[in-house]
C-alpha cells in the first residue's frame, strides 16, 4: 500500500505508541499526536478509494491532495523514527508489548527532555502542514473518485498457475517446428546450410519474439559447440553486450573485465573461429548497434553457425539480414483458436474449454487482445482468481475499459490500457512490490531473494501470523506476481525460480506510474532523470556512460529524505558522502568497486550515521575490511558480504545486530569473533560462516529462528562436531543446510556420522548438502528410521561418500520430493548400478560418479523427468563382466534429457582401444537422442597422444 498511502500504514501504529504513558510527553503533544492520528486515519482510507482508480483517471485537484499527504506520511514517519531511534531496543517493527520494558532506560539517553522538545516541535509543524492540506480539500471528502469495481483477491503460489514455462504457450510450437527451424536449416551437408546464417525475428512488442526464440534456443542449442543468448534493450553498453556474449559462451568474468571494445572483438573472433556456435541478440533497437556487434561475426568458417536477433523495427531486421543466406521472420499474432486456447489455459482448471456463459464475452476481449500473447496472459491473470474464476459481470466490466483495441498502430497506448488494467487489479501491497522493480535496468536478471529482503527492510511486507518469516511472506508476493503475469519467472536446472525478469512493456508501464507517484527517481545519464523533482525518496542509478564521465550526485534535491539507494556499475561514481542521507533504510551497492583501488571517494565509515538502514548490500565489492562503525547499526537486519574474496575479519560491533535477519558471508573466508552469534537471536539465513572454535559452534545453538545454514570447518574435531550437532538439534526450523570442510586436508568421516545418530531431519528440510567425507549409513538410517522426515527433500548433495550401494540408489530413488541429487563416490566396491525405471520419479538433475570401479546402467524408463544426467562409466570393469559393446540403456531412453549430459568414462586398467571403443558407443547413443542435448565426454586418465590400441593405460 506505500504508493498509494505513503507511510501510513506504518505510521499509524507508531503513533499510538507514543501516546504511551511511558514516554512522558506532553499533554499539549500528546493532544496533537491524537489529532494526528485521526485525521491521518480519515484520509487513510480516502488514499486507499483514490489508488482504487488509474491517476489519468483521476480530478488533478485529488491528485495534488494524495501527493501531499503521502508526503506528509513520509516526514511524520521520519520525524517518529529519529525520535524512537535513540531509545535502545525500540524498533518500528516491533509489537507493542517489545516497548513496556524499555522505557526505562529512556531518562538516560534523552538529555534533559531535549528530544521530547524536537518531537513536540516537529509534530505542531506537521499539524499545521495537515491542516493546511485538509483545508484545501474541503476536509478530506474526495470526490469523483469512484473505486475500481473489479476488486483483487489472493492467489494461493502453489496453484497450476505457479511457474508454467513460457514455452508451453498455445501456438509456440507449431511456429517453432513450422517456420523457424525450416529457416535455420540446421541439417544438411549442403555448402549453403553449413555458412553462417543470420535470421531477424520481428513484431511489435508484446507478440512473443523472445519467448520464441528461446524455445528455439532451447530445442537446438545442443547441435552447436557453444551457444549465448544476450538480451540489450533499448538503451545498451556495447562493450557490455560483447562481454556478456563471451561470459554467456563460457568465459570467465575475470577473462573480460578488462578488456576494451577492440579487444574484446579480437576475443570473439578468436574464441569463435574453429567453432559450430549459435548465438542469439534479443530486442535490439538501433542499426547502428547492429552495425556494431556484426562486426564480431565477420569471421567466415563454415561450420554452420546461426546468429538469431530479435527487434520491433522492421528496418532494423532488415540490417540484420543483409546477405542472401540470412532471412527474416514476421512474428504474427497467434490465430482466434490459439488465443482462445491460451485464455482458456490460464483461467479454467480443466481441460473442458470456456463455460457457455463467457463464450460471447471472451471472444470479446479476445477481439481487443489482437492475438498478442503477452495482452491475453495479463488479461487472462486478472480473470482468474485462485480456484475460482472471477463472475462474467466483472469481465464485462473489464471488456468496457479496453478501449478500442489492439493493433499495429496504436499498439503502444492500448498495451499500456490492458497492461493498466491488470496492474489495477493487484491488491495494493503487490502494487508497491511491483513498481520497486522500477529500480532495475531494462533486461535485467533480478535475484528473487535480494528484492524480497529489499521489500521487507522498506516495510512493504507486513507481520502476518505471530511468528511467520517476513521473507516467507515476501516469497508469497513474489509467487503472485508469477502468477499474475506481472513477472516472468528465470529457471535454474531443476525448474526452481531463482529470478525474474520485467517483461520491457511491463517496465515501461511501471515506470511511468512511479514517476507519476514520485515514488522512484532514475538516475541513468540519458536525460531522463527525474531529480527535478520536490521529492526523492528512492533512488536507482544507472549511468551507462563511461566511467570517467560520472560525476557526484550533486542536483537531487532534499537527499536527507532518500530512503533508498540502489547503484549498478559504474555509477558509484555518481555517489555522494553518505553521511548526507538521514534516514536511509536501504543501500545496495553489490558490484560496485570500493577496494583500495578504486579511487572512490566513497567512505564506507560514514555507514555509521545511517542509523535507520535495514539493508547494506555489499556483495562483490572487493572490500577487504568492515570499519567499526557498522556496530551502530542496531536497525539492520540484512548484510550482505558474500564473494568479498579479501574479507576475513568483523569488526566485534556486528553483535550489536539484535535485529538482523539475513548474513551472507559465502566465499569470504571469515571467522565470527567470539560472542558474536548469541546475539544474533532473530538470524534466518547465514551463508558462509566458518567454524573452527567450540565456543562459536556452541552459540549457533541459540539461533532458533534459523532456516537456512551454510556452514564451513576448517578443523577436523571430534569435540567441535560434538558441539555443533548438539546446537543444530535445537534449530527446529532448518529447511536448507549446507556443510563443508575448508582444510585441503582430507577430513574423518565423523561429523555424518554423528549426525546420523544425534541428529533428525526436520520435516521441512528442502536441502542437504554435505562437502565432507560421509557415509551413507546416516542417510539410510534417516530414511529407514521415518521417512517422512526427508518427504519434502529436494537437493541432496554428498561429496565424497565411502561407497554407493544398490540398496542405497534403491532408497535414495524412493524419496518423492528429490529433484536434483548429485553423489561422488570414493573406494567404491560394488561393480554395477542399476537406475530402475520405479525411482528417481521427480528428479530433473541427476549426477551419480562411482569412479573406475563401477559402471551404472539405466533401465528403460528410469529417470522419467531428468533433464540433466552426469554419469560414470569404468571401461575395465564393463569389459570384464561381460559389456563389451558399452550399452549403458542410453539408447532410446532417458526421454525429457534436454539441456545437458556428461559422461566421465575412466580408462585405468583398460587398453587405449577400449577406452576409444567405449567414449565412441557412448557418444553414437547420445548423439541419436532426439532432444539433441548439449553433450560432454571426459576420459580419465586422457589418452596420451601417439598412444596405440594395444597400450595399457
Amino acid at each position: 500500500m506505500e504508493v498509494v498511502t505513503g507511510a501510513m500504514g506504518s505510521l499509524l501504529p507508531k503513533l499510538g505508541q507514543l501516546l504511551m504513558d511511558e514516554y512522558n510527553l506532553h499533554k499539549r503533544v500528546k493532544k496533537d499526536v491524537r489529532f494526528l492520528s485521526r485525521e491521518l486515519e480519515s484520509m487513510h482510507a480516502a488514499l486507499v478509494k483514490v489508488g482504487d482508480v488509474p491517476r489519468d483517471q483521476l480530478d488533478t485537484q485529488v491528485k495534488l491532495w494524495a501527493d501531499e499527504v503521502r508526503e506528509l506520511s513520509y516526514d511524520m514517519e521520519d520525524v517518529v523514527d529519529k525520535f524512537l531511534v535513540r531509545v535502545d531496543g525500540i524498533h518500528p517493527h516491533d509489537d507493542a508489548n517489545r516497548f513496556k520494558g524499555l522505557m526505562k532506560r529512556m531518562i538516560g539517553v534523552f538529555k534533559k527532555g531535549k528530544n521530547h522538545h524536537r518531537i513536540a516541535d516537529a509534530i505542531k509543524d506537521i499539524k499545521e502542514q495537515l491542516q493546511e492540506v485538509a483545508a484545501r480539500r474541503d476536509r478530506n471528502k474526495v470526490d469523483g473518485s469512484a473505486p475500481n469495481p473489479i476488486k483483487a483477491i489472493p492467489i494461493d503460489p502453489r496453484l497450476r498457475a505457479l511457474y508454467i514455462e513460457a514455452t508451453e504457450l498455445v501456438g509456440i510450437y507449431g511456429k517453432r517446428d513450422q517456420d523457424l527451424l525450416r529457416l535455420l536449416s540446421i541439417e544438411g551437408d549442403d555448402a549453403c546450410n553449413k555458412r553462417l546464417k543470420k535470421i531477424s525475428i520481428v513484431g511489435f512488442g508484446g507478440l512473443g519474439k523472445t519467448t520464441l526464440a528461446r524455445a528455439v534456443y532451447e530445442k537446438i542449442k545442443g547441435v552447436f559447440d557453444c551457444r549465448a543468448f544476450v538480451p540489450i534493450g533499448q538503451n545498451p553498453d556495447i562493450e557490455k553486450v560483447f562481454k556478456d556474449i563471451l561470459i554467456d559462451l563460457g568465459k570467465s568474468h575475470s577473462d573480460v573485465a578488462m578488456l576494451d571494445n577492440r579487444q574484446l572483438i579480437n576475443k570473439l573472433h578468436e574464441f569463435l573461429e574453429n567453432k559450430r556456435y549459435l548465438i542469439i541478440i534479443d530486442d535490439i533497437w538501433d542499426q547502428n548497434l547492429w552495425k556494431d556487434i556484426n562486426i564480431a561475426f565477420s569471421i567466415m568458417n563454415n561450420l554452420g553457425s546461426r546468429l538469431i536477433t530479435t527487434t520491433r523495427i522492421l528496418n532494423v531486421s532488415e540490417s540484420c539480414c543483409s546477405s542472401s543466406n540470412d532471412s527474416i521472420y514476421q512474428m504474427e499474432p497467434l490465430s482466434t483458436d490459439d488465443s482462445r486456447r491460451l485464455l482458456c489455459k490460464r483461467i479454467f482448471p480443466s481441460d473442458t474449454g470456456c463455460p457457455n456463459e463467457f463464450e460471447q464475452v471472451s471472444r470479446d476481449i479476445l477481439k481487443k487482445c489482437g492475438g498478442v500473447p503477452l495482452a491475453i496472459i495479463t488479461i487472462a491473470s486478472a480473470l482468474a482468481g485462485g480456484e475460482k474464476v472471477k463472475p462474467k459481470h466483472e469481465w464485462d466490466i473489464l471488456l468496457q475499459s479496453l478501449g478500442s483495441g489492439l493493433t499495429e498502430d496504436n499498439n503502444l497506448d492500448e498495451m499500456r490500457r490492458i497492461l493498466s488494467f491488470s496492474y489495477y487489479d493487484l491488491p495494493f501491497h503487490l502494487r508497491t512490490c511491483l513498481l520497486y522493480l522500477s529500480i532495475y535496468p531494462e533486461d535485467r536478471e533480478i535475484d528473487r531473494d535480494s528484492v524480497i529482503w529489499k521489500w521487507v527492510a522498506e516495510g512493504f511486507v507486513h507481520h502476518g501470523n505471530q511468528g511467520t518469516s517476513l521473507f516467507l511472506l515476501g516469497l508469497d508476493y513474489f509467487n503472485q506476481l508469477i502468477n499474475r503475469s506481472m513477472i516472468q519467472p528465470i529457471y535454474d536446472d531443476i525448474g526452481q525460480v531463482y529470478a525474474c525478469r520485467v517483461h520491457d512493456m511491463v517496465l515501461d508501464l511501471i515506470c511511468n506510474l512511479s514517476h507519476e507517484a514520485k515514488f522512484v527517481n532514475l538516475l541513468d545519464g540519458t536525460g531522463n532523470s527525474m531529480s527535478s523533482q520536490s521529492y526523492c525518496r528512492r533512488l536507482s542509478l544507472q549511468k551507462r556512460y563511461e566511467y570517467h564521465q560520472a560525476k557526484p550526485l550533486t542536483d537531487v534535491k532534499r537527499m536527507s529524505r532518500v530512503r533508498s539507494i540502489t547503484i549498478f556499475p559504474p555509477a558509484i561514481k555518481a555517489m555522494p558522502s553518505l553521511s548526507r542521507f538521514e534516514v536511509l533504510r536501504v543501500l545496495d551497492l553489490s558490484e560496485c568497486n570500493l577496494g583500495e583501488n578504486s579511487n572512490l571517494q566513497l567512505n564506507l565509515k560514514d555507514v555509521g550515521h545511517l542509523i535507520h538502514l535495514r539493508y547494506l548490500g555489499l556483495e562483490g565489492t572487493k572490500i577487504s575490511k568492515l570499519p567499526t562503525e557498522i556496530g551502530k547499526l542496531q536497525f539492520l537486519e540484512v548484510l550482505d558480504l558474500g564473494n568479498n574474496l579479501d574479507l576475513n575479519e568483523l569488526p566485534s560491533t556486528v553483535c550489536n545486530f539484535r535485529r538482523l535477519i539475513y548474513l551472507n558471508l559465502d566465499v569470504c573466508e571469515v571467522v565470527p569473533p567470539v560472542g558474536v552469534l548469541q546475539n544474533l537471536t532473530a538470524i534466518e539465513v547465514l551463508r558462509g560462516i566458518l567454524v573452527s572454535l567450540n565456543i562459536i559452534a556452541q552459540e549457533l545453538g541459540n539461533l532458533k529462528s534459523m532456516r537456512e545454514l551454510d556452514i564451513r570447518f576448517n578443523d577436523d574435531s571430534l569435540d567441535l562436531y560434538e558441539d555443533f550437532v548438539n546446537s543444530l538439534c535445537k534449530l527446529h526450523h532448518i529447511e536448507s543446510l549446507d556443510i563443508s570442510f575448508y582444510s585441503r586436508e582430507t577430513s574423518s568421516f565423523e561429523l555424518m556420522d554423528l549426525l546420523g545418530e544425534r541428529w533428525v531431519p526436520p520435516v521441512h528440510l528442502r536441502e542437504f548438502k554435505s562437502f565432507m567425507p560421509s557415509q551413507l549409513s546416516a542417510l539410510r538410517g534417516w530414511i529407514q528410521r521415518d521417512p517422512s522426515h526427508l518427504s519434502n527433500l529436494s537437493e541432496l548433495t554428498l561429496w565424497p561418500v565411502k561407497e554407493v550401494q544398490q540398496e542405497d540408489v534403491e532408497i535414495i530413488g524412493g524419496l518423492s520430493s528429490l529433484r536434483r541429487l548429485r553423489i561422488t563416490s570414493t573406494h567404491q566396491t560394488q561393480r554395477l548400478l542399476v537406475i530402475h525405471a520405479d525411482g528417481f520419479r521427480c528428479i530433473v538433475y541427476f549426477q551419480l560418479d562411482c569412479g573406475s570401479a563401477t559402471q551404472i546402467l539405466f533401465e528403460p524408463g528410469a529417470l522419467p523427468r531428468a533433464e540433466v544426467v552426469a554419469f560414470s562409466l569404468a571401461v575395465r570393469v564393463a569389459k570384464e563382466d561381460g559389456n563389451c559393446g558399452f550399452d549403458l540403456g542410453l539408447q532410446g531412453n532417458l526421454f525429457s534429457l534436454r539441456q545437458f549430459v556428461s559422461v566421465i568414462i575412466y580408462c585405468g586398467g583398460a587398453r587405449v582401444g577400449e577406452a576409444k571403443e567405449a567414449e565412441a558407443a557412448v557418444r553414437r547413443a547420445l548423439d541419436a537422442h532426439p532432444n539433441h542435448p548439449q553433450i560432454a565426454i571426459f576420459m580419465h586418465p586422457p589418452i596420451a597422444e601417439g598412444a596405440q590400441d594395444d597400450d595399457l593405460m
